[in-house]
């Protein structure tokens, strides 16, 4: 009972500051990490621990795949080049810049074991900026360019720590070993998450059980992970390469009775693993603190800070420095003829909300918690990863939208006008597969959706496809397959970003719930 009442206290409390963030408009895991640091003094606090070997799998897997499936291909294809200086530039200037600061103040740190504490700490975690960012009216091509980056950076970071980790077991480092690992694990990684993805999808098309549906999903994300660790691949890449792949397919077969649910699962799950990542990493900080001698815990709590310190002037400079030099390059006509925002020049306060973007989370918190027992300098390791993480969601997320509000960014919101360009079409196949239909129904369902598409053309953000609680109804959900149809092929064409086609494949499953009674 003594473990079963904490599980409860904790994750009630975890609620608890969840709300209070969300009042407070802050990144809910700004007060996970701060609940998670006060447990560390709490009297009596349960001796809780994860093998290391399942830490990245349980804690990062299913994070990974739920940022993934809403990721969009073809923002990503838009802005590929500062996505891509961030993944892998800023990364690697990260983790090196990092390492020397612990190597400096700790002299007799073997030099894998102070990359491995870079890379650790090296990736940001944008969950927690979008947590903030998605409540206030953010420039659309920034938000891509940091879940982009929240989705890639994790592989190339975990794919140094993974070297370096490889490196102290193995007592060297050897270029001619580690540039085949690398280039097996990219190549390797995207195969077996495609066919992974196809696998899944066969198997989950012939199930209609809601609860089997999602308990699959889980198991199938931990399982794609597992394969791709035992074939000494990225867990990470793979895993992004199965969910992107599964985003672009399975809307067309998944019946939304069985999505709906399935969403808010998910989201949840996801809630409840912060709140581990926290809670574990927290539980170790006081046998870690009360573990060191007590000559060295000034020492310590100095390379935390000193490295924290890195991590955030190393983040300001290179993209201050690639923002400048993109302007320099750019025309500003570009600004002008550009017809996505996506493809625009960027700005001097796009560059600085950018920056400042680098609050760190749950990988680098599994990533720590997964290095081997007897790992070098593994407790300085996890205190600095903790007091990083802290750090920057404290000192970075409670000062982000202050920043935000202070730059007074906007680009008239590029989503709506995909959404309302969207809905105009989608409405239209609605009336056209509905047809000249002379029934009571479809006189009813043809004047709705006439007066729909009128107030859609009257405002940009349109009306939605709510139609209240109804009867079972095939004319009705033919209509709507058939506005889901059309959304889809906008997504495919490109016409229309992930983010408008969520929002209208929301409205679109409540439709078709209620319309089958």
């Amino acid at each position: 009972m003594y473990a079963f009442e904490w599980t409860i206290g904790l994750l009630l409390g975890a609620m608890l500051l969840a709300a209070l963030a969300r009042r407070l408009r802050v990144p809910y895991p700004t007060f996970l990490a701060l609940g998670g640091a006060a447990l560390a003094f709490v009297p009596s606090s349960p001796n809780w621990t994860l093998e290391p070997d399942l830490a990245l799998a349980l804690l990062v897997a299913p994070v990974l795949l739920d940022a993934a499936f809403d990721t969009s291909l073809r923002d990503l294809r838009d802005n590929w080049l500062p996505v891509a200086t961030l993944v892998v530039v800023a990364v690697a200037l990260t983790t090196a810049v990092a390492a020397c600061v612990a190597k400096y103040f700790v002299p007799d740190m073997p030099w894998a074991a102070a990359i491995a504490l870079g890379a650790i700490v090296a990736p940001p975690d944008a969950a927690a900026a979008t947590a903030v960012l998605r409540t206030i009216r953010l420039p659309y091509r920034i938000l891509k360019i940091l879940e982009g980056e929240s989705l890639l950076n994790d592989a190339s970071a975990l794919l140094i720590y993974r070297v370096a980790v490889g490196a102290v077991a193995a007592s060297s480092l050897k270029t001619t070993e580690v540039a085949p690992a690398l280039a097996w694990a990219l190549i390797g990684s995207v195969i077996v998450g495609y066919g992974m993805a196809r696998l899944s999808m066969v198997i989950n098309a012939r199930n209609t059980d809601v609860p089997s549906s999602i308990i699959i999903q889980f198991a199938g994300t931990f399982t794609v992970w597992i394969v791709a660790e035992k074939l000494q691949l990225s867990g990470i890449l793979t895993i992004v390469v199965y969910a992107v792949t599964l985003a672009r397919c399975v809307p067309t077969y998944t019946p939304a009775r069985m999505r709906v649910p399935s969403y808010a699962v998910w989201e949840t799950a996801v809630f409840v693993l912060n709140v581990v990542a926290f809670v574990l990493i927290g539980l170790q900080l006081q046998p870690i603190w009360n573990g060191m001698p007590a000559n060295m815990q000034p020492r310590n709590v100095m390379v935390a800070a000193a490295v924290l310190a890195a991590v955030i002037v190393t983040r300001i400079v290179w993209v201050m420095i690639y923002n400048t030099v993109m302007r320099l390059i750019v025309p500003d006509t570009t600004q002008v003829m550009s017809h996505r925002p996506s493809r625009a020049r960027p700005t001097l306060k796009g560059g600085i909300l950018v920056s400042w973007c680098g609050m760190r989370g749950i990988v680098t918190l599994a990533a720590a918690f997964a290095l081997p027992a007897n790992f070098p300098y593994r407790d300085l390791i996890l205190l600095t990863a903790f007091g990083v993480v802290i750090g920057t969601l404290v000192i970075q997320g409670l000062t982000l939208r202050p920043l935000v509000s202070w730059l007074a960014l906007d680009d008239g919101d590029p989503v709506a006008h995909e959404i309302s360009r969207a809905r105009k079409r989608a409405y239209h196949a609605a009336l056209d597969a509905i047809g000249e239909d002379q029934s009571t129904e479809g006189k009813i369902l043809r004047l709705e959706y006439e007066q729909m598409l009128q107030r859609t053309e009257r405002t940009e953000h349109g009306s939605g496809l709510a139609s209240g609680e109804l009867p079972a109804d095939p004319l009705r959900r033919k209509a709507i397959s058939a506005a889901r149809r059309t959304a889809l092929e906008m997504r495919r064409s490109g016409d229309i970003g992930d983010d408008a086609f969520h929002v209208l494949e929301e409205e679109f499953d409540w439709a078709e719930l209620s319309a089958a009674g």
